[in-house]
């Protein structure tokens, strides 16, 4: 059966059902997590039309990692990414905090 191989997120969002629907909600899911990466790993202080194009760029990829994500655990792999860089977020403020304290 096809809902056993989808991934988790797209199991969720029902993909098997309603596709249209599944599939944007598996889109905008796969966006806001790689906002969210992008944002604790790598983003920097930018001019407002470079963040435009850089944020259209990642919509764009974004639209291929759904249908990616369908069967492939995309969206599951972004959550770990979220996790762990949300980690050493805080840790790295930690330390820093410390580091002006002494």
């Amino acid at each position: 059966m096809v809902m056993d191989r989808m991934s988790f997120f797209a199991t969720l969002f029902k993909v098997y059902e309603n596709p249209e629907m599944g599939m944007l909600l598996l889109y905008f899911t796969i966006f806001a997590l790689s906002v969210i990466v992008y944002r604790l790993g790598f983003a920097k202080k930018l001019p407002i039309l470079q963040n435009i194009v850089i944020y259209s760029v990642l919509a764009f990829g974004c639209t291929v990692l759904t249908f990616l994500g369908a069967f492939l655990p995309v969206a599951e792999g972004l959550v770990i990414a979220t996790l762990v860089l949300g980690v050493y977020k805080i840790r790295l403020k930690q330390s820093q905090k410390t580091e002006k304290q002494a």
